[in-house]
């Protein structure tokens, strides 16, 4: 049940994100990356670190190993071509939760955190995080879109993944 459910967090995260992008592509430039009270200083910085956490937590499910340090990063400063990015992860987050098996779950991941820690999680609990993580850092967005003049889209789940 567990790989299903990580299925579908898979299929909400590409629709929320999608939505998400929807309302960010309405903003100017200058009001996505305006300074705000946020973490990631910005509508545009926030995205970035959802993307570049992604990447990160993705690479390490693969096999590979990756620091996560530069959490604040632009990878890329243009939307659209953040935007195209995010896309394309979406696309390989599908693909992973695709791949997954109850075997997969019961493994577990080493890797260094951002504060150069080496740690060894489980990898269910490594997965449910990533999931998480998202949703957390979109509910940030939400509210950072509260602060423009662009309406918030729902993101609920049970309302995106409806057929």
């Amino acid at each position: 049940m567990l790989v299903q459910h990580f299925q579908l967090l898979a299929h909400y995260n590409t629709l929320a994100n999608r939505k998400l992008y929807d309302a960010c592509a309405k903003l100017s430039d200058a009001e996505r990356t305006r300074p705000r009270p946020a973490f990631f200083k910005s509508i545009h910085g926030t995205l970035n670190h959802i993307l570049l956490s992604d990447r990160i937590w993705l690479t390490r499910f693969e096999g590979g190993t990756i620091p996560s340090t530069g959490l604040d990063t632009i990878l890329y400063a243009d939307f659209d071509d953040l935007r195209a990015a995010r896309v394309d992860e979406d696309r390989r987050i599908e693909a992973f939760a695709n791949r997954l098996t109850d075997n997969s779950l019961k493994q577990s991941i080493r890797y260094v955190n951002h504060q150069g820690r080496t740690l060894d999680d489980p990898t269910d609990l490594l997965v449910a995080h990533f999931f998480n993580h998202q949703t957390h850092h979109r509910g940030q967005l939400h509210d950072l879109l509260t602060q423009t003049a662009i309406t918030p889209p729902s993101l609920d789940l049970h309302r995106l993944i409806r057929p």
